[in-house]
């Protein structure tokens, strides 16, 4: 999740990141295994980057979270599906998103399916779903919805085009675009 702190003139503060050999062997082991050393990496940058910007781990998290117990970002969603094969054609096919290997899916009473959503996911949960699937507000932004950061929502515009899956725009009139998945779950994706 991106912090709201934002440094006020723009440079490139990003720090160079070595890996070590060990972490270089382990890259090589499979797929799986690269994403989650790269997202290591990612998250040793990021608090290099703080250092960097003279804001320290501790003072973000004051600035950020106003909780005892440490609110640190959202770790998944959880959203229901009635077919999980169609879900993750739209989840997989349309939007580009990744399944998390490493997630436990055969642990559970019901079939699911973790994808990544930067570094974060969307749990997939093939359970009976409790929501009407008609009725529902035509803009997502008047439901329930999990809000996605993208960098282009004119690009998404161009996917859901080709797709031929109905959107709307934000209503606010900011790049933001509404669109709900096979079993209605509302998805708002914002331009940051």
């Amino acid at each position: 999740m991106a912090s709201i702190f934002r440094p006020s003139v723009s440079l490139d503060l990003r720090p160079k990141v070595v890996c070590t050999k060990e972490q270089f062997e382990f890259q090589k082991k499979s797929v799986r295994k690269e994403r989650l050393n790269v997202r290591f990496c990612s998250l040793k940058a990021n608090k290099a980057q703080r250092s960097i910007e003279g804001i320290s781990a501790v003072e973000e998290k004051e600035l950020n979270n106003k909780t005892e117990y440490g609110v640190v970002g959202v770790h998944h969603v959880g959203l229901l599906c009635e077919n999980l094969e169609r879900s993750l054609e739209f989840y997989q096919n349309i939007l580009g998103l990744e399944i998390n290997e490493a997630r436990p899916h055969d642990k559970l009473p019901y079939r699911g399916a973790w994808l990544w959503v930067g570094a974060e996911m969307i749990h997939l949960m093939e359970l009976p779903n409790p929501d009407p699937l008609t009725g529902r507000p035509e803009h997502g932004g008047r439901d329930r919805h999990a809000c996605i950061a993208i960098r282009d929502v004119s690009n998404l515009k161009e996917i859901l085009d080709n797709a031929g899956i109905e959107y709307t725009m934000s209503r606010s009139g900011r790049p933001a675009i509404f669109t709900r998945d096979p079993d209605a779950n509302a998805l708002e994706f914002t331009q940051v």
